[in-house]
Parts: C-alpha cells; structure tokens; sequence
C-alpha cells in the first residue's frame, strides 16, 4: 500500500505496520480516524462518537475570517500577522456583528469551515490558511479546517484587458461568457485553471458554480448563471465539477458547491430572496421546475458535486401552478434551507444527492424567511431537520448545540450532518496533509502567461456579433484608410459611496470613473496604426462601448428593475443620437450583465457586438476583425416593454419561470418575446452572427 503524504506542525507520528499516521488525538495511539486506509465514512463516524456536541456544532457553520492583512493598524494579529485576532463590533452587508479573533473560533468555538472575501496573492491565502491549519492541528482532535471561496476567476467588471484587471486569479469573461462561446475545450481549460489556482492557495472548497436557470429576465444574479437553456448548463456543469473537483473528490481536489437549488430563476418580476419583496419562488407554469429549473442539479449530482446550496426562497403555493416535479402542492411555505419536502424529500430523496447541504449566507438571520418566528437554536434545528447540514454566515455555532441539548433535534440527525461534513474533510486528505508550499512559488503558478492566453482566448470567444449592416465589420485597414475614428465608454459614473461598497459586495472592483477615463486612452494606445479624433464632429466613425447597470444585490428598487438602456441605467442616450447625427457609420459594443431592452440603441448602430463582463480589447479585436465573432447569445433578450410589463395583479406578460427561448408559448394577445432587429434577426438564445470567410 503506499504510503499517504503526511505534513505534521504540532502532533507526532504513529508508525504502524510500517506505514505512518498522524497523532491527531495526542495518544500515541492508532484511532480509526487517524487511519487513512479506512474510507472517509468509517472514519468520519468514528471521529463523530469521539467528539462533543459543541465539537460538532462547530462543523455546522461556516462565515467570513478576515485575513491577518485585513487587520487595521494596531489590532492585534497572531502568526506573524497571517491571522486576524480582532474582538471588536464590526458591520458586514448592513448588520452589526462582533468581530471574534480567529484563534477563539477555531480553538475555543470549533469552527472548522471559513469563507474568505479578500482579493488577496494566493502567497498570502496560504499563508492564511496554513497558520489556521496549525492551530487547528494544536486542538484536542486535530480535525482540520477548511477555507471557501466563491468564483475568483471570472471577471466582475468591464477592463480594457487583464492589466486593468485588479484579480489576482487568471480572469476569464462572466460565466454568461463563457456560456456565449459554447467552446467545451475552453470550459475544460477554465476548469482546469480554476483547479489549479485555488489548490496552490489552499482553498480547498468552491462556493460554485450557478446552476440556475435564468428565466426572469430582472433578476439581478442573472449574471452568474450559464445562461438561460438547461441543455447548455447540463453539459456546463459536469464538465466544471469533474475538472475542478475531480472525478472522485479526493486530495487533489477542490470540494464543488453547486448553487442554488431548487433554482433561483423562478423569481417573481425580478425580486430577489436577499430582501423581502423577492421571498418567494414562483412556479406560474405547470411542470416549469423539472423542466428548466431542476435539469441542471440533477447533472451536477450525477457529476458528483461535493454540496448544494440551497437558495434563500420560499415556495409559494398561491402564486404557483401545478404539478411542480411530480407534487400537486408544496408541503410548507418556508425558505428552501428549512424546507423538509426539497432537501430531504426532492434532493436526498428524490435526486439521490447524499453530499453536504450548505445553506446560503444569513439564511437563520435577516433572511430566514418562513422561519422569522422561531428563535435562533429553533432555526438552527428546523434546518438540520429538513436535511441542511452547515449554515453559512453564523459566527456562533451554540444555537446547534443547543438544539440538540434541548430535544429540538434527535442525537442521530445532529450527528449524522456532523458525518456528513468531516466525510468530506477526509476527502479532501485535510486531516493528513493540510499545508501548502505557498510562497513565491503559489504566486508565479497563478495569472501565467499561458493561462492568461487561454482566458484572453474565451474573451474573443465570447463576443457575440448581433448586427452588421451592409457588412460594415470588420472594419479592416482597408476600410479604415483615411478615415477617423471617434470612442467612447458610456457607463453610470455617479455612484455614492455606500452604493460603492454595495459593488464591492457583489465582487466589483473597479471604480467606474477611472473606467471611463482610462478606455480611450488604452483603447488609442493599443492601436497606434488608427486615427482617433478627440470630438465626435470630427470622425467619419463613432465605436461607442455602452455599460448599462440596474439593479442590486441587497435592496430592491423602489419598481420593477428597469432593462430599458437609457439615462437611469448609465448610458446618456440622447448624447448617442447627437453622435449618429454627426458620424456616418456608429459600431456600439453592449455589456450584458442582463437581458437589456435594445428599443433604444440598437436603430442606431449599423453594427452592433455583445459581451458579458468580456474585456473591451477582445471586443475591439472582433470590430477590427483580428478575431472572428463566434460567440452565440446564452440569454434571449427581450423585445419590448410589453413583453415584460407587469399587471395590476403582479402578473408578468411573459412567465417568470419560462426561459425566454420558450417564453413566446405561453404568451397571449399575439405577443412576442424577443427583439427582432429591422433586418428581421431575433435576438433569441442561440443567436448569433459571424463574417463570410
């Protein structure tokens, strides 16, 4: 048998038939959990009837650590400053919480899974992780910890190129991009990157990747989804599952969070779960969940996902029709982390899925809706009822002790998620090696030349040509000869600071002012060969980059979002119309971090290019025709306000559950869904130009 790797910092080894193990309890003894020939189940159970309730309960949340960098001057830091030891109210997304010091949640409290927010070297995450590594190593078992992270290698906002970009991590476009190119041996090297990225940090699980289907056309999160057709996110997702996770999650592996299940796309016009006005999931079209919204978990199961998240929804009866997967009602109005009929009943049971439930972030908070009645150790033992196994955004795991001292829970259920969530620690190999080399070495294996090229490649790949009037693209040099060229960025530029902050919440790091200043001049710099005039009066040619934005995580707006492109979302559209008035060719490049109403701006282009948070070079290089546009929508957009409007009764012209490929089935009075241009193009799912070779 060969031997397993093992890296010890405050335990001893145990040598035994001629094999050596980790001393995780201190003995000197070999103890079932401590034996690596075991399979992680049998261990993960003995481990658990070794272990106390408070042990246990410490597995059952995870929240957000700042990093020792984080810490402000003078708060004190332990492990050469790699760890925070902060104890002190601080706020996080507009709630007061204590600060605790990271070594009293791991030693004192238990704590063994931690979010990590910063965009930090991946030298300093395994700095980070290594020290919390050995201080929990020092514990009275040994269990390990582990660090999770959402998605750091896609990018978040519009740059010019990967210069610009403050990621740390190789930046491809948004996952609607990498949806955009339909290439799956770019989503296999995206994978693999992915795998090899976070691995040199030690982050060892992904808050990732959106299986949701979008088909509510407002709904904000529509950007982090593959896009809006079960058939392409069922070849997406398993394909990123095996090559971040691995075929068999392992010690090579990265531990894949699938989210957000049963489907975050069945909002109602829009509103989000993450305020109140978006609660519910509506389902106003019979079977619409195992049709659109279910596909993408069950490939993500088959493919073998450490976890599913959960979504913050409730299910509403009332405003769904039925049957919804096989069942003529649903059993309990609650969020979904509570809901006993969708984890147990639909996820366990149903689906097959036996991996860890991780519920979203503040779900027994300020979002436990259905819950809101119930204290907190009542919440804590509803969702370890209904299946969920780790609640994400508690700092304090006494509720789930407590839950299970008071009789709310049975010892087996509590235990069973205990076994749940070290099964996959021992996966994972944590508990024999959970160090890294870090260093300069973790720093020169990410964001390489070679892995740069394979992102900029998805970039160009992801640029969709939607319009091309009398073949005006691409614009050659022969087309340009004596011309000139005219360019400008129009985005929102007028943000207060709290809105600020809300962006670098939602992962945006850029400051949109210096955005706008910098892409002309980067855009002139990058191509000395063209003529570029600095007053629109003067150009024979306007290449206009628009940037609209709607919408927010955390708040909703005070109507239904707008997707009209126009003044309240960042572009100044009559500033575009004294442009066309004054060029005699206009090319616009649309970011479509949602479906946007076109109404407004596409008459006025001859020529007109789509991406989704893709870098505005690559979106040149398809205009000057240095790459060919091969990019095909992954969301059909909308062709009017009446298509999408909303009735006295909250009733959407066109059903919120539906993707919009499939919208125009079930609408009435002859609408339509998609935009059609004035050549006759539909802009649906799928849709997308090309030029003539």
């Amino acid at each position: 048998m060969e031997q397993k790797k093992i890296t010890a910092r405050c335990k001893g080894i145990i040598e035994a038939d001629g094999l050596q193990f980790k001393d995780l309890d201190g003995t000197g003894e070999l103890k079932p959990y401590e034996d690596w020939r075991l399979s992680p189940e049998e261990r993960a159970r003995d481990l658990v009837s070794r272990m106390t309730n408070e042990e246990k309960a410490g597995l059952m949340v995870i929240h957000d650590l700042p990093m020792g960098i984080s810490t402000p001057p003078g708060k004190p830091t332990s492990h050469n400053g790699a760890l925070n030891e902060q104890y002190e109210e601080v706020t996080k997304r507009g709630r007061k919480t204590m600060q605790m010091p990271t070594t009293l949640q791991l030693a004192s409290r238990h704590v063994r899974h931690i979010i990590v927010r910063e965009n930090a070297s991946p030298s300093q995450f395994a700095e980070w992780v290594n020290a919390m590594q050995e201080v929990c190593e020092g514990t009275r078992l040994g269990i390990p910890c582990i660090v999770a992270s959402n998605s750091k290698n896609e990018s978040s906002d519009i740059c010019y190129d990967a210069s610009q970009e403050a990621n740390k991590f190789t930046t491809f476009p948004g996952t609607l991009g990498l949806a955009a190119s339909r290439d799956m041996e770019l989503i296999d090297a995206f994978a693999r990157i992915v795998h090899d990225e976070f691995s040199v940090s030690n982050i060892r699980k992904g808050y990732m990747y959106m299986a949701d289907c979008a088909t509510d056309p407002r709904w904000f999160r529509t950007f982090g989804t593959f896009g809006e057709h079960p058939d392409l996110i069922c070849e997406i997702m398993p394909r990123l599952i095996r090559g971040i996770q691995g075929e068999h999650l392992d010690e090579n592996g990265i531990a894949m969070t699938t989210k957000h299940f049963p489907g975050g796309g069945a909002r109602e016009n829009g509103f989000d779960p993450h305020y109140a006005e978006g609660k519910y999931n509506c389902y106003a079209t019979p079977g619409s969940m195992d049709t659109y919204h279910l596909p993408g978990f069950r490939a993500a199961i088959q493919a073998g996902t450490s976890a599913i998240m959960p979504y913050y929804a409730i299910p509403s009866n009332a405003k769904s029709a039925f049957p919804q997967n096989g069942a003529e009602q649903f059993d309990e109005e609650i969020a979904f982390a509570y809901n006993e009929q969708f984890i147990n009943g639909f996820l366990r049971g149903q689906m097959g899925f036996d991996g860890v439930v991780n519920s979203d972030t503040g779900v027994m908070g300020s979002m436990a809706w259905g819950a809101e009645m119930y204290t907190k150790t009542g919440r804590a033992a509803r969702v370890l009822r209904a299946g969920t196994d780790m609640v994400s955004g508690e700092e304090d795991p006494a509720p789930f002790a407590e839950a299970v001292s008071k009789g709310y829970i049975d010892q087996e259920t509590f235990d069973q998620a205990a076994v749940r969530l070290l099964t996959e620690l021992f996966r994972l190999g944590l508990f024999e090696n959970p160090y890294v080399e870090g260093g300069e070495a973790a720093d020169r294996a990410v964001n390489t030349p070679e892995s740069q090229a394979i992102a900029y490649k998805a970039h160009q790949e992801s640029i969709v040509l939607l319009k091309n009037q009398n073949a005006l693209l691409p614009l050659t040099p022969e087309k340009l000869a004596g011309k000139k060229i005219y360019v400008e960025m129009l985005m929102r530029t007028d943000y207060s600071e709290a809105e600020l902050q809300a962006m670098a919440l939602s992962g945006s790091a850029a400051n949109p002012k210096e955005t706008v200043q910098a892409f002309a001049r980067v855009i002139r710099q990058d191509n000395p060969d063209l003529v570029f005039v600095e007053d629109y009066h003067d150009a024979d040619l306007a290449v206009l980059f628009l940037k609209p934005t709607s919408g927010s995580y955390f708040e909703a707006t005070d109507g239904y979002l707008e997707l009209n492109i126009q003044k309240s979302t960042g572009v100044d559209v009559a500033h575009i119309q004294e442009i066309r008035n004054a060029v005699r060719h206009v090319v616009m490049h649309v970011n479509l971090n949602l479906p946007y109403l076109l109404t407004n701006v596409e008459p006025m282009a001859d020529a007109l290019t789509v991406g989704f948070d893709s870098f505005s070079k690559a979106a040149f290089d398809i205009i000057k025709g240095t790459a060919r546009p091969q990019g095909r929508l992954p969301i059909t957009l909308p062709g009017s306000d009446a298509a999408i409007a909303v009735n006295e009764n909250g009733v959407c012209a066109s059903p919120n559950d539906v993707p919009g490929y499939d919208k125009a089935r079930y609408m009435k009075n002859g609408l339509t869904y998609a935009y059609r241009d004035a050549a006759g193009s539909e802009y649906l799912y799928g849709f997308g130009l090309t030029y003539p070779e």
